[in-house]
């Protein structure tokens, strides 16, 4: 890979501490959501994190896809719903359904925006293979 760009945070505290970015920009408390046994919904946490980036990752990849497709479109939009859950073998393990809405074209223009824009996306191809990501496109 020729890298184009490197992001850099440090936590401190893990689920229940501090993440900062090295440019001071990404400055938050993240803390152990209630489902997970902690005290408070009222503070981000890694899933959170982690569905931001895939979600404006993704939307951007798309915009790329129609661009390239030369395709006519309405406004996009990309939800991430990303999941924690116990594996198996005691470790854990995260899940991803992404809701994409392209409006202006037909349903299935939609899902195969979606499954191209799967292919490029940086964050589809690290988690491919190793976490299930389920795509649905909508028109609305």
């Amino acid at each position: 890979m020729k890298t184009l760009y490197t992001a850099v945070a440090t936590a401190t505290g893990g689920r229940n501490g501090h993440v900062k970015s090295d440019n001071g920009v990404l400055d938050l408390q993240v803390r152990m959501p209630k489902e997970l046994g902690g005290t408070s919904n009222d503070f981000t946490n890694p899933e959170q994190l982690f569905a931001a980036g895939y979600s404006a990752c993704f939307d951007s990849a798309l915009n790329l896809v129609i661009k390239q497709s030369k395709v006519q479109t309405g406004e996009t939009s990309v939800t991430a719903k990303v999941s924690i859950g116990q594996l198996e073998n005691g470790g854990f393990g995260l899940a991803v359904e992404l809701a994409i809405n392209i409006s202006e074209v037909t349903i299935e223009e939609a899902q195969q925006l979606a499954e191209k824009a799967h292919q490029i996306c940086p964050y589809s191809n690290a988690t491919r293979n190793n976490v299930e990501v389920k795509i649905t496109a909508t028109n609305n």
